[in-house]
């Protein structure tokens, strides 16, 4: 996603826009990540006030993208550049936290198996009682009925599972 078409001198320090454009992101990214110090030692103030970057800050975006893929949150990224700017190797820092992220996603799939599993037998029973469609509290039997989905009840339906804690 990088063009190095955009910067014809690497040894001189670079403007906003050239780094935006090499590292393929947008120039309010690149102005949010240094606000929040992922780039603290590859941007300077000119005189003019215009930032200048070293051009290693495009090594330091793209391992920024990376750690992203990763699923790795921008907290946790400057947590890793920090040892790094620290003349540390942040390797050890990294692996912990991708075994964390591991552990986060083996969990989401148990829980999306379990949705599964519980919209399966939804659609496997999927029938609307004909007495249903004369109460007023009910929305759709089906989901409302006792037991469900397997999800939380009161005295006479149940809920499924909030989708809203899968996506958080």
């Amino acid at each position: 996603m990088s063009n190095p078409a955009a910067v014809q001198d690497l040894s001189a320090s670079l403007k906003i826009g050239q780094v935006a454009l090499a590292a393929g992101l947008s120039v309010r990214t690149v102005r949010y990540y240094e606000s929040i110090g992922l780039l603290k030692p590859t941007v300077e103030r000119a005189e003019s006030s215009y930032r200048l970057f070293d051009p290693s800050v495009l090594v330091r975006l793209a391992f920024i993208r990376r750690c992203q893929s990763l699923g790795l949150s921008l907290e946790e990224i400057r947590q890793i550049l920090d040892v790094h700017d620290r003349g540390e190797q942040p390797c050890p820092e990294i692996r912990q936290h991708l075994q964390g992220k591991l552990q986060e996603i083996e969990q989401r799939i148990a829980d999306l198996q379990a949705l599964k599993s519980q919209i399966q037998g939804l659609l496997s029973d999927w029938q609307i009682p004909p007495a249903a469609a004369d109460e007023k509290e009910v929305i759709c039997p089906i989901l409302q009925k006792p037991g469900a989905g397997g999800g939380k009840s009161d005295s006479r339906y149940s809920t499924v599972t909030d989708l809203a804690k899968l996506r958080g």
